[in-house]
C-alpha cells in the first residue's frame, strides 16, 4: 500500500486512520431528504454554513444541504453513537464531499 499526501489509492487518511463522511444518498426522494436534514439540523448539526451568502448555500439543492448537515450531525456525535443512517436517507463514503470553500468536516 502506498501513501502519498495523506491519501491512500484516494482515500484520505488521518493519523493512519481513514476518513469518512456522511452524504445524502442520490436515490433518496427530495422530500425524505427534507424532512431528514431539517432533523439534523434540529438535532445537533451545525447548519449555520447552509445559511445564504454562507460558504456551503450554493449549490442551493436539498441534496447538497441535507448532505453538509448529516455529515455535521454526524462527525458530531459519532463518538455518542451516532450513526449515518438518517431513516436510509444517507451512506458513507470515503471520498471527501467538499467543494469551494465549503469544507466538510471530519471527526476521526
Amino acid at each position: 500500500m502506498f501513501v502519498f499526501d495523506n491519501y491512500v489509492c484516494g482515500l484520505a487518511v488521518l493519523d493512519g486512520q481513514f476518513e469518512d463522511w456522511c452524504v445524502a444518498d442520490e436515490q433518496t426522494p427530495a422530500e425524505e431528504l427534507q424532512r431528514a436534514l431539517d432533523w439534523a439540523c434540529g438535532n445537533g448539526a451545525d447548519c449555520r454554513k447552509l445559511q445564504v451568502n454562507q460558504p456551503c448555500y450554493l449549490p442551493n439543492t436539498v441534496k447538497d444541504h441535507a448532505s453538509f448537515a448529516f455529515n455535521s450531525y454526524y462527525q458530531k456525535l459519532k463518538h455518542k453513537g451516532a450513526t449515518c443512517y438518517f431513516n436510509a436517507a444517507a451512506l458513507i463514503t470515503a471520498l471527501d464531499p467538499s467543494h469551494g470553500s465549503c469544507k466538510y468536516e471530519v471527526i476521526s
